[in-house]
């Protein structure tokens, strides 16, 4: 089975979102690329690229991080620059074929990304 290994985020300052990802939620690089950086947690990496062109987009729709500490991890991230999206929800999850949500509290990096934090993580993605 093929496994996510890899999601990338468009920003006008590279430096300045791989400082937040890393401050935020402790990934560490793992390489540069030519248009920008790697960072990973161990399992997944993430690539901070430039924006292609003046009209280039930025962003991505979301990404979620599960954290050992969910007010730990939210303080951390709002610290270093996080914009609160919503207020904390503990969550308990059910059967994944059962509509329900899985992030626990929601953030925007520093380019506006919405970033979810849960300490229950998500359906079908290994929690170690």
């Amino acid at each position: 089975m093929a496994r996510i290994k890899h999601v990338a985020i468009r920003t006008k300052d590279v430096e300045k979102t791989a400082a937040f990802y890393r401050e935020a939620f402790g990934l560490t690089d793992a390489g540069k690329g030519q248009n920008g950086v790697y960072l990973t947690d161990g399992r997944i990496n993430l690539a901070i690229l430039k924006v292609a062109g003046p009209s280039g987009r930025a962003g991505i729709d979301h990404l979620g991080f599960q954290v050992d500490n969910l007010e730990e991890a939210v303080a951390t991230a709002q610290r270093v620059g996080a914009r609160t999206l919503s207020d904390p929800e503990r969550i308990t999850p059910t059967d994944a074929s059962n509509p329900q949500s899985y992030f626990e509290f929601k953030l925007a990096g520093p380019d506006d990304q919405e970033i979810d934090v849960s300490e229950t993580g998500w359906a079908g993605a290994a929690g170690d």
